[in-house]
């Protein structure tokens, strides 16, 4: 497997950089890094990602661990990615980097959706969060740091798949556990949670991205669905979730009888279906009990799959719809993530209640 090329934002040497300097506040460095990734068919894309280290030194054994986070980009455009929000002081995810940062973690954010902006995809996110962790390397991070990899909703998506790709894709990354939670890890479970619900929006959005990865979708779509993705080509979260109160539903934007019956659709949504791959590194899922947007049986089923397989995956079941989930089940995952990157073990399968 060829490793991502990469380089430091900055006038530098061709093999060698020294990272570029931000200021953001006082509580690190913030450094860009532009590298090579591959999207969903195996091609070499661009990507970039954002290396944010504390000033104030470490103080535990060993090397600063790193903790990839994942924000719910949700988005289309550009505009919307962490590599542009983050440096202009408008990244809707922000407080929970700071905290991560307060825990003495560099914190590696990178720009999972691809240049295309391919929300949803589970191959080219997988890919590029872990090489955009190679990549961090460039920025100072340790080789053999002990590595995190966290995300909710969009973000889950982002951390599922990097952790079931890494054995094949990123085997020499540390990575001593994944917690993620309220994932989308199965679109044929979202075609009746979301299709032509309140959050219809998203997953139309979402559709879009796939379609920017696999664009032989786009010969599925009629004369509406085609002024739909223009559209919402460039929009970032807020405007997605907001169109939602259309009530949109895909099989009014197709031009086929019934369009997630058809082969293209099917064979998309199941090569996106996360559970397919096992993972080396620990799991930690949390999902709300009342998610009526995604439903806990996905995250049930992603872990029936993996333990399956012989992985270690705790499955928390908290109580909440899915935003109500997120601040139940984060500081859990948190604390989960520290004692693995502390060093301290865990094994086998669980399942709780809260």
């Amino acid at each position: 497997m060829v490793r991502p090329t990469c380089r430091v934002r900055e006038p530098a040497a061709r093999h060698s950089a020294e990272p570029s300097r931000r200021r953001g506040d006082s509580r690190g460095v913030v450094r860009a890094v532009a590298l090579r990734s591959t999207d969903s068919k195996n091609r070499p894309i661009a990507a970039a990602t954002t290396v944010l280290t504390p000033t104030a030194p470490w103080t535990g054994a060993g090397d600063r661990p790193v903790i990839a986070y994942n924000e719910a980009t949700d988005s289309l455009g550009n505009q919307c990615a962490p590599s542009y929000t983050l440096p202009r002081g408008n990244n809707k995810e922000v407080d929970q980097v700071r905290i991560l940062l307060d825990r003495g973690y560099t914190v590696v954010v990178t720009d999972y959706q691809g240049p295309r902006q391919a929300y949803s995809a589970g191959l080219v996110s997988g890919h590029t969060v872990l090489d955009g962790l190679r990549a961090s390397q460039s920025a100072g991070v340790a080789a053999d740091a002990p590595i995190g990899i966290t995300g909710y909703s969009g973000g889950a998506i982002a951390s599922g798949w990097a952790a079931q790709l890494a054995p094949e894709y990123a085997p020499e990354l540390n990575i001593a556990g994944v917690a993620f939670g309220g994932p989308p890890t199965d679109y044929k479970i979202l075609q009746t949670s979301l299709n032509g619900q309140i959050g219809s929006g998203l997953f139309t959005a979402a559709t879009i991205g796939l379609s920017r990865e696999y664009p032989e979708m786009r010969e599925l779509a009629n004369d509406n669905g085609k002024r739909l993705a223009l559209a919402q080509k460039d929009q970032c979260v807020d405007v997605l979730s907001y169109s939602g109160l259309l009530l949109l539903d895909q099989r009014n934007l197709s031009n086929v009888p019934d369009v997630f019956d058809h082969p293209i659709t099917k064979a998309v949504v199941e090569e996106n279906r996360m559970g397919q791959t096992t993972p080396d590194a620990p799991i930690y899922i949390y999902q709300g009990l009342q998610d009526f947007l995604i439903p806990k049986e996905g995250a049930e089923a992603v872990q029936d799959q993996w333990c399956a397989a012989g992985a270690s995956v705790r499955l928390e079941l908290v109580p909440g719809d899915h935003s109500v989930a997120q601040t139940n089940g984060r500081p859990g995952a948190y604390d989960w993530l520290g004692q693995r990157l502390a060093g301290e073990s865990t094994s086998g399968c669980e399942r709780v209640t809260r």
